[in-house]
């Protein structure tokens, strides 16, 4: 299992930082690649953010209408580095085998 940070991406145009307007996932829930995990907002518009992995939500690191520089980790996942290797967990192997 190999703990991923999420950072929040540039989002394009210029823009430098985004507001956490809903987040989607909870710690704990199982994720797919290119999920939809939040909501932010930008100076310009509302945009969706899609998991770049797949695997368990371990922590959200931004609250919701915090303000966060692209770039800043806003979520950390855990992924299976082997999807044969075994965490140890038994809840997380389950959540993750079921993924």
């Amino acid at each position: 299992m190999t703990e991923q940070s999420f950072p929040l991406p540039d989002v394009g145009e210029g823009l430098t930082e985004a507001e956490i307007v809903n987040w989607l996932v909870q710690p704990g829930d199982t994720v797919e690649l290119n999920q939809v995990v939040c909501e932010i907002e930008t100076a310009k518009s509302l945009v969706e953010l899609p998991s770049p992995f797949s695997g368990v939500v371990t922590a959200l690191l931004a609250e919701l209408g915090q303000t966060v520089p692209v770039g800043e980790p806003i979520m950390r996942i855990r992924t299976a580095a082997d999807a044969g290797e075994p965490s140890g967990d038994s809840e997380t192997d389950a959540a993750v085998a079921a993924a």
